[in-house]
């Protein structure tokens, strides 16, 4: 998967490695994750398979930095993938249901305290969709109007998370009550 969120970034333009992680901090982490190691691993794997080149640029007083570009090769296969449809669901590993399934013998009060305290991280997200992520995508599109179709995209992405949170927000509610109630 990461490759092809790299081969997307680089689709829109040529980027160092820690331009891709800076770039995937402030997007895709929100739903894919990757560390600057994984990337660095990764891009040298799609530079070999011919889906990037790369070249150096000397900087005064500075290492120098390599930047990497998509080829026809990688724009070919970013384009395959995009128009592979998802025939099944993901499977998902959620340590907060894994452990909330089995604390019954941790005592009301600290299930209570770990579903609160999750119930703040949920909205601190949401708070996060709202405002942060928001603007990137608003600024990235003031700066490259001819991404408008793509924001389009990416604003239904930031949705997602937003409903997401939502979501959990809402059932850590309902737990809560649960646990207070009957527990």
């Amino acid at each position: 998967m990461l490759q092809y969120i790299l081969l997307g970034f680089l689709n829109y333009r040529s980027q160092t490695g820690y331009e891709l992680k800076q770039l995937m901090d402030k997007s895709t982490s929100h739903f894919w994750y990757a560390k600057q190691s994984q990337i660095y691993t990764t891009l040298k794997k799609m530079e070999r398979e011919g889906w990037i080149a790369s070249r150096v640029e000397a900087q005064k007083g500075r290492p120098d930095r390599v930047v990497y570009k998509i080829t026809k090769s990688g724009l070919k296969a970013l384009e395959d993938w995009v128009s592979n449809p998802i025939r099944e669901l993901d499977l998902h590993k959620n340590t907060l249901l894994v452990k909330l399934f089995f604390s019954a013998r941790a005592g009301r009060e600290a299930v209570l305290t770990q579903l609160r305290l999750l119930r703040n991280l949920h909205q601190q997200k949401v708070q996060l969709y709202n405002s942060k992520t928001r603007n990137v995508i608003q600024e990235f599109v003031a700066k490259r109007p001819e991404l408008k179709k793509d924001a389009l995209l990416w604003e239904a992405t930031r949705r997602f998370g937003e409903l997401y949170e939502q979501m959990c927000m809402r059932w850590l509610h309902e737990t809560v009550r649960i646990v207070e109630e009957k527990f």
